[in-house]
C-alpha cells in the first residue's frame, strides 16, 4: 500500500493558498494606488528607500508554503509501517433486528426479543472473517452500528437490545430494508448481505417492492422469523401481565411467514424459522457462503507510519525563518 492522508476530508482547507494569493495580489494593487495619491514619485521613491519589495514577496510565500505544510500535516499523511495490514476475506453483512413491542411475546421462551438477540449473539461469532452493521426497527428504523470488523461492540450493542430502543411502534419492515442499504458502498454490487429477524407482524407491501429493486443491486436478504403462527401472548414488563386490547381481550401475536419468505425469494436468500439457534445460525451461514468473498486490508489492525510531524515541523521552522526576515533592506553608508 502508498501513501495515504488519514484524514482527506481536511483537503479543503488549501482553499486557503489560493485565497491569501488573492488578497496578496489585492494589497499590491492597494500599494501602487496609494503611491499615486501621495504625489511626487521622486519624494515617495526617497521614503521608501529602505523598502524591499522581494523580502516582502518572500516573507508572503513562506507564509503561503506554511500554510500548505499544516494543511498536509492535519491531513496526516501515512503508510503502512510493515505489510499490508491484516489481509482478511469476508463480506459485509448487517443485521436488522426487529424491537417492536410484539417480540415480547412469549410464544419463543423467555420471549421472542431473548431468542433473538441469542440468535444474533452466535451469528456474528459465526462471522469472524466480515464486516457488521446494526440496524434496530420497530415503527422506524435507527442505524445502531455502522459495518465495522470491530465484533466485541457488536456483541455490546446486541445484548443491550430491547423493546425501549424505538419509541415509535409497529413492523416497519420498509424503513429496515433502506436503512440497511445504506450502510453499504453503493458503488459495490457484490458481498452485500442483509439479515433480517422479525415476526412480521404488520405487513408492510411496500417493503416487498423495496427488497426487488435491493436485488437488482446485488443485496441478498435473508430472513429469520420469530415467533410461531399460532401465536403468543405479548407480556407487559412494566405489570407483568399479558397485554389487552380495547375490548379487555388478551392480544395474541402472531408470526406472519408469507412477507418474511417472499423477502427472502426476491433477493435469492434464505427463510428460516428461529427454532434452534444453532440451526438457524447454520443455515444462514451456509446461505451467505454463497456470496462471493473478497480480501481487504482491515485499516483498523494496521500499523501505519505517519510523516504530520515532518510537515508541521517545516511549518513551524518556515515561520520562525518568515519573521527573522525584515521587510527592509540595509542601505550601503
Amino acid at each position: 500500500m502508498k501513501f495515504q492522508f488519514q484524514h482527506i476530508e481536511f483537503v479543503w482547507l488549501l482553499a486557503a493558498v489560493p485565497l491569501f494569493i488573492l488578497l496578496f495580489i489585492f494589497l499590491l494593487q492597494w500599494k501602487k494606488r496609494v503611491v499615486k495619491r501621495m504625489g511626487d514619485k521622486n519624494l515617495v521613491k526617497e521614503m521608501t528607500a529602505n523598502f524591499s519589495p522581494r523580502l516582502f514577496t518572500l516573507k508572503f510565500l513562506l507564509i503561503l508554503l506554511a500554510v500548505g505544510a499544516g494543511v498536509v500535516a492535519v491531513m496526516n499523511l501515512r503508510k503502512p509501517g510493515g505489510p499490508d495490514g491484516i489481509i482478511r476475506k469476508g463480506i459485509d453483512v448487517v443485521v436488522a433486528l426487529d424491537v417492536s413491542k410484539s417480540m415480547l411475546a412469549t410464544d419463543l421462551q423467555p420471549s421472542r426479543i431473548d431468542r433473538a438477540k441469542q440468535f444474533v449473539s452466535k451469528l456474528i461469532n459465526a462471522l469472524p472473517d466480515d464486516r457488521i452493521g446494526l440496524v434496530w426497527f420497530a415503527g422506524k428504523a435507527y442505524m445502531q452500528m455502522p459495518l465495522s470488523t470491530d465484533h466485541g461492540a457488536a456483541q455490546m450493542y446486541v445484548s443491550s437490545a430491547s423493546t425501549d430502543a424505538v419509541p415509535q411502534q409497529g413492523t416497519v419492515i420498509n424503513d429496515a430494508l433502506k436503512m440497511s442499504a445504506n450502510a453499504f458502498n453503493t458503488a459495490e454490487r457484490r458481498f452485500k448481505a442483509v439479515v433480517l429477524i422479525s415476526d412480521g407482524e404488520d405487513h408492510d407491501e411496500e417493503a416487498i417492492q423495496t427488497s426487488a429493486e435491493l436485488a437488482d443491486q446485488g443485496l441478498m436478504i435473508n430472513t429469520v422469523g420469530v415467533g410461531s403462527p399460532e401465536g403468543g401472548y405479548i407480556v407487559d414488563p412494566a405489570t407483568g401481565e399479558n397485554k389487552k386490547d380495547d375490548a379487555g381481550n388478551p392480544v395474541i401475536s402472531r408470526l406472519n411467514e408469507n412477507e418474511l419468505k417472499m423477502l427472502a425469494e426476491n433477493t435469492r436468500g434464505v427463510y428460516v424459522r428461529l427454532q434452534s439457534s444453532d440451526d438457524a445460525v447454520r443455515i444462514v451461514k451456509n446461505q451467505l457462503s454463497q456470496i462471493e468473498t473478497r480480501a481487504f486490508g482491515d485499516v483498523s489492525l494496521m500499523n501505519f507510519k505517519t510523516f504530520y510531524w515532518w510537515f508541521a515541523g517545516a511549518m513551524l521552522i518556515l515561520l520562525i525563518v518568515e519573521a527573522f526576515i525584515p521587510e527592509r533592506k540595509k542601505l550601503a553608508a
